[in-house]
């Protein structure tokens, strides 16, 4: 009922966007709307932070990594990337950067959870509500640039509104014929090729990249194609049309590795060579803009996804009993498989009668009108925005036990179907008052999942609503400062598997809550030197603590906890200072973290016991408090410019009882995590009067060994990475 309730309403307003388009050949009289190129229609339409010339006086804390910024670097991965925002912790995984882990605030960065993530405004995560994690995450390639908002801000947004907004922007299509060709290559296999194509409004991008991870039986093939169509119709109508194909192979395990096994065989050891991931993902989106009225604007946006995995693997974590039916002789003593491991013995998983096919298929489509109109409230100058969204999707889960190392039949032993539908709506007034903006808002989310485990018949069925007001506010000092700040209530809504179990039975877990406050201020210069200073404090009535590590080894909890800390952004360049030509620059990223403390023990939702460790007063897991990301670089005569990156992530801890050092014979998911410090450079020649341009770059200069994550077991980050190529622009 509730699929065709929500097909229903897309098709109304398709039909309705369809008709407006018919209507809007002949200009307007005078009065209509101001004519603006369908590049500057995009950028109200695709963006998070709102019309450039309100940039200045946003109400909360903001960055935007820009299209220059990421050529010139030549970011290998998202996590490259986004670590050049202050607020944001990027956890590497498999060490070719598709499957992020984006925390933000000190939130626990595992599988992105936290964090909504957009893509030209529209969601992009597979299922956000029922299981917001990502298992999937577009080439950094083909991105133009990135937004990041947090702050009351965000309330605009959802359904997770507690660390932040990632927005990722596609290219604009170009009016004449423009193109670009790409070839990178590097050690450990890497090979990277990308094409960029368009006019007449259309944009055609292609992504072919492959190479090795960080350990050894980790290699990843993808292809990601991108189709965008902008068009114009008379002054009032703008047009987004997009298409996405993306596609998938990694020879990928999900198990770490032990403390043991880290000394015995070093950070490359991984001896899963059977494990497989295999992908694929569809999208389909419509954006239409229409200025009914000078300052009245209505954009609707109408999206469709669909995506399939299936990761066959011999091991989940480093403890689980997947193989334990293999026995090795280590010293005179009998060992299964697992305590083999966290003894450093060697094991071999073709020994190994069994793989585990977790196969997974979602669907995700939902429509979002949202309106904006300029107007006088009691003489004041006021801008409404306004409006709601209608999501739905579908989790199709099957796992199949197979009975060999490469086996992909075997007994089913678990298919669930799992959909969730969603209303929202939000509305938020920003009145001025002279120098001083005060911006209060209201959402509401409205959620209904359900799960049916198909193999007993079992089903359940759960709801919430959650009202959520902000209110932000923005001081301009000068022309040049910014004071701002804000007040609003985040919720994150728990998983369709944490609310109901497989036996249909609801599960009394409350949603993620917090009240987050931030305050800052924005400088800018004459000369582009830009500084952003913001404190923050996020304090949880409620927060869900990681409930599912791939076969349940760690149970979902509940309980209080509090962050506060202060964020750093700055950017300065000096024009030709040495001689004509010579620029140099400097920019800087800094989170300070002091507190991300249990307020109180956090408890099982099932049982009510208190988690080991996760005490009143210890330090969460994963919540480092320093992050830095420093670099300087100088543009140099005849189109010479090298940049250097210094990366530092702080020591943190992996469990509730802030262990710092691992047990002996442990499985490499508890202990303290080192702090890091990584150095990269990269070089670019553009070719005077010409047409391309060459580049090297090198990534973990001194090629440093370190761990970036415990959560299944020991992950470990990639050694040095040697990369140069060439680039042709038509």
């Amino acid at each position: 009922m509730h699929r065709a309730l929500l097909s229903t309403v897309i098709a109304a307003c398709v039909g309705a966007s369809q008709g407006a388009l018919a209507q809007s050949a002949p200009p307007g009289p005078p009065g209509a709307p101001q004519a603006r190129s369908a590049a500057e229609a995009e950028l109200e339409i695709v963006t998070v932070l709102g019309r450039r010339e309100r940039l200045a006086g946003i109400p909360g804390s903001n960055a935007v990594i820009d299209a220059s910024e990421l050529a010139e670097t030549h970011v290998m991965t998202t996590s490259e990337a986004l670590r050049k925002a202050a607020g944001v912790n990027v956890r590497d995984e498999e060490g070719f950067g598709l499957r992020p882990n984006i925390g933000m605030r000190g939130l626990n960065p595992t599988r992105s959870t936290k964090t909504l993530l957009l893509e030209d405004g529209i969601p992009l995560a597979y299922a956000p509500y029922g299981d917001n994690a990502s298992y999937y995450h577009p080439p950094i390639d083909r991105f133009a640039r990135i937004e990041v908002l947090k702050g009351a801000g965000m309330n605009l947004y959802g359904p997770q509104t507690i660390g932040g907004v990632i927005n990722y922007i596609t290219p604009t299509p170009p009016e004449e014929l423009e193109g670009m060709l790409r070839f990178t290559g590097g050690n450990r296999d890497y090979a990277n090729t990308h094409a960029r194509l368009g006019g007449a409004g259309l944009l055609l991008d292609v992504v072919d990249k492959r190479g090795d991870g960080a350990r050894d039986n980790l290699n990843s093939t993808l292809h990601d194609y991108n189709l965008k169509y902008l068009g114009q119709f008379g002054d009032a109508h703008t047009l987004i049309l997009r298409a996405n194909r993306y596609e998938e192979e990694s020879d990928l395990t999900y198990s770490g590795i032990t403390d043991a096994e880290l000394a015995a065989f070093g950070d490359r050891y991984n001896p899963f060579d059977n494990d497989f991931f295999k992908a694929h993902r569809n999208g389909l989106s419509l954006s239409h803009d229409w200025s009914l009225a000078p300052g009245v604007d209505l954009t609707t946006s109408v999206y469709w996804s669909e995506f399939s995995r299936d990761w066959w693997r011999q091991a989940s974590t480093t403890s689980d009993s997947q193989c334990n039916a293999v026995i090795y002789q280590v010293a005179g003593v009998s060992l299964d498989f697992a305590r083999a491991r966290a003894a450093g013995h060697a094991v071999d998983p073709d020994d190994c009668a069994s793989r585990q096919g977790r196969l997974r298929d979602y669907r995700s489509f939902g429509i979002e009108p949202r309106l904006s109109v300029e107007h006088a409230l009691m003489g004041l100058d006021a801008e409404l925005v306004a409006g709601f969204r209608a999501h739905g999707e579908t989790q199709h889960r099957k796992q199949v036990n197979a009975a060999s190392s490469e086996g992909q039949t075997g007994v089913l032993v678990e298919r669930n179907e799992r959909e969730t539908t969603a209303y929202a709506a939000f509305v938020q007034e920003s009145v001025s008052f002279g120098a001083l903006e005060l911006s209060p808002g209201l959402h509401l989310e409205r959620i209904d999942t359900t799960r049916d485990n198909e193999l007993t018949g079992a089903d359940g069925r759960a709801d919430m609503d959650e009202w959520l007001p902000s209110l932000g506010f923005s001081y301009l000092a000068s022309d040049r400062l910014t004071v701002f700040g804000g007040l609003h209530r985040g919720f994150a809504p728990p998983r369709t598997e944490d609310l109901i179990d497989n036996s249909g039975v609801v599960t009394d877990v409350a949603p993620e809550e917090s009240v987050n406050a931030e305050l800052g201020l924005r400088f800018a210069a004459d000369d582009g030197s830009r500084l952003e200073v913001t404190a923050f404090r996020n304090d949880f009535h409620n927060q869900i603590v990681v409930g599912s590590i791939a076969g349940g080894s760690t149970p979902l909890a509940e309980g209080k906890a509090l962050y506060e800390g202060l964020e750093v952004s700055a950017y300065t360049s000096r024009e030709d200072l040495f001689a004509p030509g010579w620029s140099p620059f400097a920019q800087l990223a800094w989170t300070w973290l002091p507190t991300a403390d249990i307020r109180s023990p956090f408890s099982r939702v099932d049982t009510g016991a208190v988690v080991p460790g996760a005490e009143e007063g210890n330090r969460l897991p994963y919540a480092p408090e320093h992050l830095v990301t420093a670099s300087v670089g100088l543009r140099m005569p005849a189109g010479f410019d090298l940049h250097l990156e210094m990366v530092y992530v702080d020591e943190q801890f992996a469990d509730f009882a802030d262990t710092r050092h691992a047990p002996v014979g442990g499985n490499g998911q508890i202990g303290r995590i080192d702090d890091y410090l990584i150095w990269n450079i990269a070089a670019n020649w553009n070719v005077p009067g010409q047409r391309f341009s060459f580049f090297v770059t090198v990534k973990n200069l001194g090629d440093e060994s370190y761990i970036v994550d415990r959560t299944r077991g020991i992950q470990t980050a990639p050694p040095r990475l040697v990369q140069a190529g060439a680039e042709l622009r038509l």
